[in-house]
């Protein structure tokens, strides 16, 4: 097997992989020593006073880096060992790198909880997103868990594979910390802006192509999976700017256009009122089915991503 073929092939056996066991709780997983360094870090940077925003740059660099020579060393350790230890070492990285099972499951585990409790409810979506949920509605409940599993269909799945896909694990692994930098300092918020600028920054930098092509992919896996994929193409040519990121509202306009519902808005972030556009038109009120809904254009998305992947490898190789 060549190193195309072996590259292209990891990929997928990956993405196989996430969908059948996802990220069991308690298993290793980089991301989980990711944020470690990265707490550890912004701890011992902000003890050392000084410019916070020149800190930011050590903060992002060091973790992109760090990161991406671990996953270096690791592979040039196995392939010192074998090929066979190699194409296993990259399986499992590229499984790393994917979430769609794991998002998949944090919104039916939204939807199970609000059949116990809205309080209930409010618990198990904090989990997922940043904003203030204790006074969240049943409705905005499943608004947010659809908002976030559109959104991570980016963040989780189709940038990951795409980064897989253009450089492998050692790539894969520099998009995930940028990623999970973003989640953990990347806030407008006071606290945050100063030392999180440049995480946020190179995360939308990131994200810029891989946001539009799942914008895409959505419109399509729409249709697919028995959604309205006109409606959602529509939505997307309309409000794909209506965010505060540059990048969130494609995937979440795609997502509200196919589900003929209503996303964004203005939400409570750490105490304070942002003020977000509205994506979508209100045609119908939400229900959790929105949820299920949400998931099944979450799996459409990753299958036409895998696809897309294994059919330009093919043509490369064969080329």
């Amino acid at each position: 097997m060549n190193f195309l073929s072996m590259h292209i092939a990891a990929l997928l056996v990956g993405f196989v992989v996430d969908l059948c066991i996802g990220d069991p709780e308690g298993w290793p997983h980089p991301v989980v020593w990711m944020g470690r360094f990265i707490a550890y870090m912004e701890k011992r940077l902000r003890a050392r006073g000084g410019n916070l925003r020149a800190a930011a740059l050590v903060l992002t660099a060091s973790t992109v880096l760090l990161s991406m020579f671990a996953a270096a060393a690791v592979l040039l350790l196995l392939a010192w060992i074998h090929q066979a230890a190699l194409f296993a070492g990259m399986c499992v990285m590229s499984w790393w790198a994917l979430s769609a099972r794991c998002l998949a499951v944090e919104g039916k585990n939204v939807r199970r909880a609000l059949d116990v409790s809205l309080e209930k409810g409010r618990a198990q979506v904090a989990r997922i997103v940043g904003r203030d949920t204790a006074s969240l509605s049943r409705e905005e409940i499943i608004r947010a868990t659809v908002e976030t599993i559109a959104e991570n269909t980016t963040d989780g799945v189709i940038a990951p594979m795409f980064y897989l896909a253009l450089g492998g694990p050692i790539l894969a692994m520099g998009f995930k910390a940028a990623s999970t930098l973003d989640s953990m300092v990347g806030y407008l918020d006071e606290h945050y802006r100063d030392i999180g600028w440049s995480s946020a920054r190179l995360d939308d930098f990131l994200n810029y192509l891989p946001a539009r092509l799942c914008g895409v992919l959505m419109v399509v896996g729409a249709f697919f999976c028995g959604l309205d994929s006109k409606n959602a193409w529509r939505i997307v040519r309309r409000d794909h700017a209506n965010h505060l990121s540059p990048n969130c509202a494609w995937s979440e306009s795609a997502a509200a256009g196919a589900l003929h519902i209503q996303l964004g808005g203005t939400h409570q972030y750490f105490g304070k009122t942002v003020e977000k556009p509205a994506i979508g038109d209100d045609c119908r009120p939400v229900t959790d089915k929105d949820i299920l809904r949400a998931n099944r254009l979450l799996y459409a998305a990753s299958g036409l991503m895998a696809a897309l992947v294994a059919v330009v490898g093919a043509l490369a190789a064969w080329l």
